[in-house]
């Protein structure tokens, strides 16, 4: 819990049109999930020695907005998908279905195949979710200003771990990491829009150095 706390702590809160997961409450966030639920999952995904960080952009309004773990999803935290985190023990959100995100479906099956799943943390350059003014279930990108709010976090995550290889998902993840001060390993393509396949080639290249 105490390094899931220290990179909360350099975020901001209640900020307009961004939503910190860990420290704003959402409407739509059902009795059993809250800012407190969803840092207890991200100290739980922090907890292991991570040889690699991958990192996207930045949060969705159908992942980490409330899940609190990038690259994950309601449905994959009832499903008990994501490795040290507990398994989710009823709805996370009052949506008729669970949200299911298909980018960490995809992220998360490869993760396994590779026999990575254990030792892999997963970020975003902005660890905030960015919408627009009064629509909460959307996502945008966010300014070079906001994303540089995400910079003090990336570096304690470099100093809890020193020896895990970056892998930015995405050429935009790759710039950004680099301007946080991160000399990343590579970038693989996003899995969506069609680039489920190309990520997963790509990632099996750049993480061979595993086997």
């Amino acid at each position: 819990m105490e390094l899931a706390s220290a990179l909360v702590k350099t975020l901001p809160r209640g900020s307009d049109r961004l939503f910190n997961p860990w420290t704003d409450r959402c409407v739509h966030d059902s009795q059993l999930n809250g800012p407190e639920e969803r840092l207890t999952r991200l100290a739980q995904h922090l907890s292991c020695t991570a040889s690699l960080i991958l990192v996207g952009e930045a949060p969705g309004y159908q992942g980490a907005r409330y899940s609190g773990v990038a690259f994950s999803s309601e449905k994959l935290l009832i499903d008990g998908a994501i490795p040290r985190v507990d398994a989710a023990p009823g709805r996370l959100t009052d949506r008729w279905l669970p949200y299911s995100e298909p980018s960490a479906t995809i992220v998360w099956k490869n993760l396994y195949k590779l026999g990575l799943a254990e030792n892999t943390v997963l970020w975003n350059a902005l660890q905030l979710h960015p919408f627009r003014a009064g629509e909460p279930k959307s996502n945008r990108t966010p300014t070079p200003a906001e994303l540089e709010l995400g910079h003090a976090a990336i570096r304690i995550l470099q100093e809890a771990f020193p020896l895990a290889r970056w892998v930015a998902i995405g050429k935009k993840a790759e710039g950004l990491l680099a301007a946080a001060g991160v000399n990343a390993a590579g970038a693989v393509r996003h899995p969506a829009n069609g680039g489920a396949t190309l990520f997963a080639e790509g990632l099996a290249e750049l993480t061979a150095w595993e086997e």
